[in-house]
C-alpha cells in the first residue's frame, strides 16, 4: 500500500486543530483570531463563534512589497565578512548577524498589523488566538507578535 505523506501531514494538522478548537471558543466579548497558512500566503480572521460571523479578516493575497525589499538576502560569506573584526571575536563563535526577513515572514508581519488595525477599528481589543493546528513558530508566531504590537491582547 502506497503512503501519501502529504495527506497524512494534513490529517495530523487537522487533528491538532480539532484539539485546539475544543479549548478555544470565540465569544462576542473575546472573539477568536484564526490563522490559516498556505505555501505562499497567510490569512487571519476574527470570528465570533456564538453567532458564526466573521468580524474582521486580512490576508497577504493583495499585499504588494517594493522591489528593493524583495531582493534576495545577502550570501553567507558576505555576512561572515561583515561580522569579523569585532573585539573578542574567536573565529566566528558568538552571535550571528540577524538575517533579513523573507518575503513570507514580511507578509505575516503585515497581515498581523492589518488584522490588528481592522479589529481596533471595530472596537475589538481582546481575542483568543487559534493557531489552526500549526506550530506556534515562524510565520504564525510573527503574525501573532505583529498583532500584539498592533494593539490586540491575547
Amino acid at each position: 500500500m502506497k503512503r501519501n505523506i502529504h495527506r497524512e501531514k494534513r490529517q495530523a494538522r487537522v487533528r491538532r486543530h480539532e484539539r485546539v478548537r475544543d479549548k478555544v471558543r470565540g465569544t462576542a466579548a473575546r472573539p477568536r483570531l484564526c490563522v490559516t497558512r498556505s505555501l505562499t500566503h497567510i490569512y487571519a480572521q476574527i470570528i465570533d463563534d456564538e453567532t458564526g460571523r466573521t468580524l474582521a479578516a486580512a490576508s497577504s493575497l493583495k499585499l504588494a512589497f517594493p522591489a528593493e525589499e524583495q531582493a534576495a538576502p545577502e550570501k553567507p560569506e558576505q555576512a561572515e565578512k561583515a561580522g569579523k573584526g569585532e573585539k573578542g571575536d574567536k573565529g566566528g563563535k558568538g552571535k550571528k548577524p540577524a538575517r533579513p526577513l523573507t518575503l513570507k515572514m514580511r507578509r505575516s508581519v503585515a497581515v498581523g498589523k492589518l488584522i490588528a488595525e481592522a479589529a481596533i477599528a471595530k472596537g475589538i481589543k481582546a481575542v483568543a488566538f487559534d493557531r489552526g493546528g500549526y506550530l506556534y513558530h515562524g510565520r504564525v508566531a510573527a503574525l501573532a507578535k505583529a498583532a500584539r504590537e498592533g494593539g490586540l491582547e491575547f
